[in-house]
């Protein structure tokens, strides 16, 4: 209201679509979980056209839930988990009942997830912009803001735990308290610092932000299929069965253009395979991730530099280079918290080939003197791993070095 009454056409347009867009993507993926387009419910259809999906999604599952346990039902499937920690294989019956609340509990994570990226970022983003415009902060757009963060932090998190079970979709996954600690430290910080840094360089560069922002969402919307033309794979069959060639595409489009909202902000933890029926690549690559890393905080730094040297005049009551440091260590502090979550927290660290300790005790040997080289003892480590590709003989600290030093040495 208080855009149409100032006629601020720019700001409302774009507040309009970020409400509509993410609830439009949020009643179709409920249709699209649940496989409702085969099948005759007509009203099930008419509420997600009136925007009510997840009321009716959400009494299904009370419904659900409270006639469970009434009647004696045969189990639908076997599902056979392997418990890590008492190092045997368990073997689950699942009926039809907690078949059904798991295709909710599906249902309602990747809703949050469309919600938290495609609706909350857009909004935290451009509440902290007029904040700096207008020099003051409102109590109610400050609560809607720390609203809006706390849905995103979830959603990422979300992102990491679906990450982790479906690469390890065989082992029973257990998160501990820490390892959730963890998790919230590092999305929290990574995605406040990521938007700081996106609202400021907009201030002093207004329309060069939208050219930072439109290249990061098409290099990572293009990504997936750029990847599947190479390996000339065909579209995943069993999307959904009642979809064309051409439905199946579309649907495909919508899940890169969530997979690439993702990663404009923050990581997603997962590698898209548009080849595989799951979408998903269990095998994911970890030189991925530190090249993300390495190029979002090679991003940030130059953004936030070249506001430090075109700021506005507002911010000369502001120690903006403190703010810049600020936003540096922030995002190392969110590195450091993912590094410790790897290293210890993660919930399948035994099955790694090398920790986070090793990979780091091989790279500072690379940049070591020769004459200290030879004498370092072996990584003595045993926890969490972050590289699975790597070769196991560089964990030895002979092999890191040249071959013109290693022929010496022997």
């Amino acid at each position: 209201m208080d855009y149409h009454k100032t006629n601020d056409v720019f700001w409302m347009s774009l507040t309009i679509v970020f409400m509509l867009v993410p609830a439009v993507l949020i009643q179709l993926t409920l249709t699209f979980i649940h496989r409702d387009v085969g099948r005759d419910r007509p009203l099930v259809l008419l509420l997600h056209l009136l925007q009510l999906g997840p009321l009716i999604r959400c009494f299904e599952a009370l419904v659900v839930y409270f006639k469970a346990g009434q009647n004696e039902e045969p189990y639908v499937t076997l599902s056979r988990k392997t418990n890590l920690e008492k190092g045997r294989e368990i073997e689950l019956e699942i009926g039809q009942t907690e078949r059904t609340l798991a295709t909710h509990r599906n249902a309602f994570k990747r809703t949050a997830v469309i919600q938290a990226f495609l609706g909350s970022t857009p909004q935290l983003t451009l509440q902290l912009y007029a904040n700096i415009q207008e020099k003051y902060t409102l109590s109610v757009r400050l609560a809607l803001m720390i609203i809006t963060l706390v849905s995103i932090t979830y959603g990422a998190l979300v992102c990491s735990v679906l990450a982790i079970q479906i690469t390890y979709d065989s082992i029973k996954v257990r998160l501990r308290p820490a390892a959730y600690l963890c998790m919230v430290l590092w999305r929290a910080l990574e995605i406040t610092t990521r938007v700081t840094t996106l609202v400021l360089f907009s201030t002093a560069l207004t329309h060069w932000v939208i050219l930072v922002g439109g290249l990061n969402l098409l290099f990572f919307f293009f990504l997936p299929w750029v990847e599947f033309w190479v390996q000339k794979g065909s579209l995943a069959e069993g999307v959904e069965k009642n979809f064309s060639k051409l439905g199946t595409a579309v649907v495909l489009c919508m899940f890169t253009l969530l997979y690439a909202c993702i990663n404009v902000f923050c990581w997603s933890a997962v590698e898209l395979d548009l080849a595989h029926q799951e979408l998903i690549n269990r095998k994911q690559s970890w030189r991925r991730l530190v090249f993300y890393y390495s190029g979002r905080f090679l991003e940030n730094l130059i953004l936030i530099t070249l506001w430090y040297f075109f700021k506005s005049d507002f911010f000369e009551y502001v120690c903006a280079l403190l703010v810049v440091v600020q936003l540096l260590i922030g995002y190392c502090l969110a590195v450091l918290f993912m590094m410790l979550f790897y290293q210890f927290c993660h919930p399948c660290r035994s099955l790694f080939k090398y920790n986070v300790h090793d990979c780091l005790h091989c790279i500072c040997c690379r940049h070591r003197p020769a004459s200290r080289r030879g004498s370092m003892p072996p990584s003595y480590s045993t926890a969490a791993t972050m590289l699975k590709e790597e070769p196991l003989e560089l964990l030895d600290p002979q092999n890191c070095l040249p071959p013109d030093e290693r022929e010496s040495l022997a």
